[in-house]
């Protein structure tokens, strides 16, 4: 009995061990074949015309509409006064998340008082507080990074007290049996122990921030891809519409990747 288990064992290891190039080959061209068999529905519909063209534009128009404004600089003006804005806010609202995210998780106090005045705020959509913020900060890039500031806060902060507070208390009392310091404990254990749940938590803020500032340059701007998105749809240029939303994904998918490349690198210890 125990060798006819151990040998399906082994027959189960050999047809993973045979499976996993095909699923790795597999996982790296469904991408693409999605992205492409999106692609043909699009040309096909614009082929039919089933909408006119300034509905629903060709692949080609998009494509020679990116090219006009890459070429007359448009593209780049407006996709870098966005990019600064979004990075800005994350930053700000990434720190302020989790400064703010340790204290509450360290302070129950701090956390009765704080904790209506944080879930009144996040409970209301950030399109109602743009107009404010636009009124109090002015159209320039200062109410849009605001505006990104506040999306990106609140589930860092979130991720940052759940990190801390999911710390085992056998281990915090491992740490005081050896005298470690304050500082020792919070580095050599609650750091490591928030990080896993901190870098999730940041991935989502990553694509938050994108949203907090465009929604500020949807409510006043004369620069960004908001802006842009919304003087080309008041002349229909839908074209013109779409360049934008995908400038828009590239960086949310960019800023994304560079958090899972960042939390491969500071959790490379987990695979050990």
């Amino acid at each position: 009995m125990q060798n006819t288990v151990l040998q399906d064992e082994k027959t189960i290891i050999e047809v993973q061990r045979r499976w996993r190039p095909q699923t790795v080959w597999l996982r790296h061209i469904a991408t693409p074949l999605v992205l492409l068999l999106l692609l043909g529905i699009w040309q096909i519909i614009a082929m039919l015309q089933i909408y006119p063209s300034f509905i629903i534009p060709s692949p080609q128009s998009v494509a020679e509409k990116f090219y006009e404004v890459l070429l007359d600089g448009r593209l780049w003006l407006h996709t870098s006064t966005t990019l600064s804005a979004v990075v800005s806010g994350l930053l700000l609202g990434v720190l302020c998340g989790i400064v703010l995210g340790y204290l509450i998780a360290k302070s129950t106090v701090l956390e009765s008082v704080l904790s209506p005045l944080i879930i009144g705020v996040q409970s209301t959509p950030i399109v109602a507080y743009a107009p404010l913020l636009v009124i109090w900060f002015g159209s320039g890039p200062t109410s849009k990074i605001v505006t990104s500031t506040l999306i990106v806060f609140f589930p860092t902060l979130m991720n940052t007290v759940v990190g801390v507070r999911t710390v085992p208390q056998s281990l915090r009392d491992l740490m005081r049996v050896h005298r470690a310091t304050q500082w020792q404990m919070f580095t050599k254990l609650e750091v490591p122990a928030a990080m896993p749940v901190l870098l999730s938590g940041l991935k989502i803020s990553a694509t938050l921030a994108v949203i907090g500032a465009v929604v500020g340059e949807f409510v006043s701007a004369n620069a960004g891809l908001g802006f842009l998105i919304t003087l080309a749809r008041s002349q229909y240029d839908t074209a013109l519409v779409i360049v934008a939303v995908l400038m828009l994904a590239l960086i949310a998918r960019t800023l994304y990747g560079l958090v899972s490349l960042l939390e491969r690198y500071l959790l490379r210890w987990r695979t050990h």
